[in-house]
């Protein structure tokens, strides 16, 4: 059998609540494809993140906005894996499901600093190390929209620290925005991503 037809696809895997996806989510999954790190990215929408309180927008809309905003982009793909997944849920399980069911994929993590800097608080931590390799994204700069680096140390094997420019966006700002600023025009959000929230939330 040749080589080509044993070759994974390299996927990323970027778990997100996107309450609502906004233009610096879509513009990283781009670069991430785009530096050639993974072939696809697949953006993962939570119904549920452990260590975050809950005060989502409904999944269906979530889910739908989410699929608006990559319809247009390619290697960009919306997952709603973990809504059929028992709760709370958490990475390992997601990637070990994406794995048992894409046998022809390898799934590598990608996560922001954030996270890497709490990941010893993630479910099984030192697992996803062993069965996966991570991306880690740079922190975004409170001053500009320039990325800044600063990787903790890590003898971690298979974990890749990325330099690459992140748009600076909130959810939570955008979410301040909708419910408080009459004037608000979707600023940082897809045109047609922004369209629908006016018919569904306003």
């Amino acid at each position: 059998m040749c080589k080509e037809m044993l070759k994974k696809t390299i996927t990323g895997v970027y778990g997100g609540s996107f309450n609502p996806i906004h233009l610096g989510h879509t513009g990283m999954a781009s670069e991430i494809v785009g530096q050639g790190l993974v072939d696809e990215m697949w953006l993962i929408v939570s119904p549920q993140n452990p260590l975050k309180d809950n005060g989502l927008w409904d999944d269906a809309l979530r889910l739908e906005l989410a699929q608006i905003a990559t319809a247009s982009l390619e290697s960009i793909i919306v997952s709603d894996v973990e809504f059929s997944m028992p709760k709370p849920n958490y990475m390992i399980k997601t990637l070990q499901t994406l794995s048992a069911r894409h046998p022809d994929r390898e799934f590598v993590l990608v996560i922001g600093m954030d996270n890497w800097e709490c990941f010893q608080r993630w479910y099984m931590w030192e697992e996803i190390l062993k069965q996966y390799r991570i991306i880690v994204l740079p922190r975004q700069s409170d001053d500009d929209n320039e990325s800044v680096q600063h990787a903790p140390t890590t003898d971690a094997k298979g974990v890749t620290f990325v330099n690459t420019q992140l748009i600076n966006l909130s959810s939570t700002w955008i979410r301040s925005q909708i419910e408080s600023n009459p004037s608000y025009d979707g600023e940082g959000l897809d045109p047609l991503v922004w369209e629908q929230i006016k018919k569904k939330k306003r």
